[in-house]
C-alpha cells in the first residue's frame, strides 16, 4: 500500500483549465504504471488518462486533445493537466496504478466545471 496524495481540483468556469498533481515516491512511479481516473455522481469511476513507466499514454476518447498526463522526476509528481473544460468533466479525480489497487485509493479531489 502507498499513500497517493491528489491536489488541484476546484471549481472553474467551462472552457477554463485546471492542472491535478498526484504525489508519491519516486520509486513508486518508476515501477509502476500510473492512471488518473474520475467518478462522476451516480456513474461508475473511470479510467481517463495513463501513462505507464516508460512514458507511454493513453487517453479515453472524451478527453483526448483536452487532457494531457505527465510525470515530474524531480518532485516525484504525476499531473494531469486539463484545458477546454466542459461541464461533463465534473467528478472527484483519483489517482492510482493501471490496474489500479484498491489499498491505494486516496481522497480524490473535486473538480466543478460550470456552464
Amino acid at each position: 500500500q502507498v499513500q497517493l496524495v491528489e491536489s488541484g481540483g476546484g471549481l472553474v468556469q467551462a472552457g477554463g483549465s485546471l492542472r491535478l498533481s498526484c504525489g508519491a515516491s519516486r520509486i513508486f512511479f518508476s515501477t509502476n504504471d500510473m492512471g488518473w481516473y474520475r467518478q462522476a455522481p451516480g456513474k461508475e469511476r473511470e479510467l481517463v488518462a495513463s501513462r505507464t513507466r516508460y512514458g507511454t499514454t493513453n487517453y479515453v476518447d472524451s478527453v483526448k486533445g483536452r487532457f494531457t498526463i505527465s510525470r515530474d522526476y524531480a518532485k516525484n509528481t504525476v499531473y494531469l493537466q486539463m484545458n477546454s473544460l466542459k461541464p461533463e468533466d465534473t467528478a472527484v479525480y483519483y489517482c492510482n496504478t493501471v490496474p489500479h489497487v484498491r489499498a491505494n485509493w486516496g481522497q480524490g479531489t473535486q473538480v466543478t466545471v460550470s456552464s
